[in-house]
């Protein structure tokens, strides 16, 4: 976005109807440990790498919407189970406040400086989506409310 390159086409995932025949997993299952997962501390992506990678009573999940018919973030939302902050909000705000530290050491580093702002506007631009829905409508990005959200 606030780069020069083009950007790297990326391979898609194979459209798909139902799960493949060797993933034959419970629907309730697999929302029970979307549950169990979130509730150690995992973020919806981090959930599904992990239904992927480990899979549920020894068997892989490819695509927790495939075998649900929810998104991990849904089966959140209906178990109360869901962060008070999106995920990529979230990321986007523990970047600028790592950024806004070094930048106030190291105050010559006008590379970070940059980095800081095209990370803000981002910022700034998430907050206007989520305002309303995940966020207070009068929610404003500062430093100060950042660090005092990721507590």
């Amino acid at each position: 976005m606030h780069t020069r390159r083009r950007g790297s086409s990326g391979s898609d995932r194979p459209t798909a109807d139902e799960p493949p025949e060797w993933s034959d997993v419970d629907e309730d299952a697999v929302e029970d440990r979307v549950v169990e997962l979130a509730e150690q501390g995992h973020d919806p992506s981090q959930i599904g790498l992990k239904l992927r990678d480990e899979g549920v009573q020894g068997t892989p999940v490819p695509d927790v919407k495939l075998a649900t018919g929810k998104k991990v973030t849904e089966i959140l939302e209906e178990n109360d189970a869901d962060a008070e902050i999106p995920e990529d909000l979230r990321n986007l705000l523990e970047k600028a406040v790592r950024l806004y530290e070094h930048v106030e050491e190291n105050g010559q580093d006008h590379q970070n400086k940059r980095a800081l702002q095209n990370t803000q506007s981002k910022i700034r631009r998430l907050v206007n989506y989520y305002r309303g829905d995940e966020l207070d409508q009068d929610f404003k990005y500062s430093h100060e409310n950042a660090k005092e959200l990721l507590e």
